[in-house]
């Protein structure tokens, strides 16, 4: 899945998240959200701890569901969860001023990236950035 330099979505999957992430950018109060009449507005209203706190319970019920699979349970649930999920991530993407092609970018950034190289990569950094801070 990529993503061309004018951010033109690529596939019907980057569309929808294109087209959410407008309606959710739509809801901010800077662009007329009404937090009597939307759920996003409700929420970007509030505050970072809101939608914050949904991504936590979110994230939470995702675990939950995978769990349950693991035990018999209805796997298919795993998938309303994590949109769940993604949905509110979203709105947090949007109130600090991002969106899913910052993400996009990022994981095509990281591809072809060994998760274990990286990790030790960050903490080497993390490292030499503590030990040039010392006195």
């Amino acid at each position: 899945m990529s993503t061309a330099p004018d951010s033109t979505p690529h596939t019907a999957e980057e569309g929808a998240l294109a087209r959410l992430a407008a309606i959710i950018e739509s809801r901010k109060s800077a662009n007329g959200g009404d937090p009597q009449a939307s759920y996003v507005a409700r929420l970007l209203h509030k505050g970072p701890d809101a939608f914050l706190k949904k991504i936590g319970e979110e994230a939470t019920e995702v675990v939950m569901a995978a769990k349950d699979a693991d035990h018999g349970g209805d796997a298919s649930k795993i998938i309303y969860e994590v949109a769940d999920l993604w949905f509110h991530s979203m709105v947090a993407l949007a109130h600090y001023g991002f969106s899913p092609a910052d993400v996009v970018a990022e994981l095509v950034r990281r591809e072809g990236t060994s998760g274990i190289e990286e990790k030790a990569l960050r903490k080497a950094v993390a490292r030499a950035e503590q030990e040039g801070s010392s006195p």
